[in-house]
């Protein structure tokens, strides 16, 4: 029997045509409050979508008669549409920046346990206005990805984990590297010069060269300057160093000064230009 429905309780639709990983989940989320509808095919899950609204649909790629991708397509081509999370054993490129440019919420890789969906599913309920922002899809290509978000410390999450998925060929330590690079001057943009604000947006590129990564960041107002945020970490009281950072925490911020300046440790060059307000961060390949 179905867990009577209370304050976070979502519709959601499955789209698997794994049978086991279909019931697992369906329990575990059955479990955590939810309505659950399961299905095992694509044109399935396009009728159910077209007779009755569903707030998150959790959709495998790979499917008997038609991608997830276009599951994905209908799924947020409708008035009201619901978060997609996408669910693939493919790890090309391609795949993932067709699931970007769909408005994917969360791209997530086979094989994951059935428990960090759910994580994942909990995180899109509590952050449900900022999880359905869209972004703007600028180019859409393995070499070049560009995109426009608006400037929610939400965003900066979602975009940190298709980062980490585009560059999947990488060694683990660069893509950890480079993603971890790429949240702290997201988020210094988005919060220092957005001001958290959605209605502002910060400009993103991802180009990818034969021994060469490079991510573009233009910040969205004035409020990026590397070197006033390096000097006022530096200068933290002697008594509690890092009494600002529990401060920060406590409003749902991040550290600021302090984890920008470990940003120049993890990449090879970082590159400031204030007269455009844009950052540039490079990590060689070998």
């Amino acid at each position: 029997m179905a867990a009577p429905a209370h304050a976070t309780s979502r519709r959601i639709l499955l789209v698997d045509d794994d049978r086991g990983l279909r019931h697992v989940l369906s329990t575990l989320l059955t479990e955590a409050g939810h309505v659950v509808n399961s299905v095992g095919d694509g044109p399935e899950a396009i009728a159910l979508l077209r007779h009755d609204a569903y707030d998150i649909v959790l959709v495998d790629i790979g499917l008997p008669s038609m991608s997830g991708l276009e599951v994905l397509g209908h799924a947020r081509a409708l008035p009201n549409p619901p978060l997609v999370i996408v669910m693939t054993s493919d790890d090309t490129s391609e795949t993932l920046i067709e699931a970007v440019r769909r408005q994917a919420y969360r791209y997530v890789r086979k094989p994951i346990a059935p428990n960090a969906i759910v994580d994942i599913i909990d995180v899109a309920v509590a952050k449900a206005t900022a999880a359905a922002l869209s972004i703007e899809v600028v180019s859409a290509k393995p070499e070049w990805l560009e995109i426009i978000a608006p400037c929610s410390l939400e965003m900066a999450d979602r975009l940190q984990s298709f980062v980490m998925h585009l560059e999947a060929d990488l060694p683990e330590r660069v893509r950890e590297s480079v993603a971890q690079a790429f949240r702290e001057l997201l988020t210094n943009a988005i919060e220092w010069g957005g001001k958290l604000d959605p209605g502002r947006k910060v400009r993103i590129s991802c180009v990818r060269a034969k021994r060469m990564l490079l991510y573009r960041i233009a910040d969205p107002g004035e409020g990026f300057d590397l070197d006033r945020l390096r000097h006022a970490a530096i200068s933290n009281p002697v008594g509690d160093p890092f009494q600002h950072l529990d401060v920060r925490d406590a409003q749902g911020l991040r550290p600021g000064g302090y984890g920008l300046a470990m940003t120049r440790s993890l990449v090879d060059e970082l590159i400031y230009n204030e007269t455009r307000n844009e950052v540039i961060c490079i990590k060689y390949l070998d």
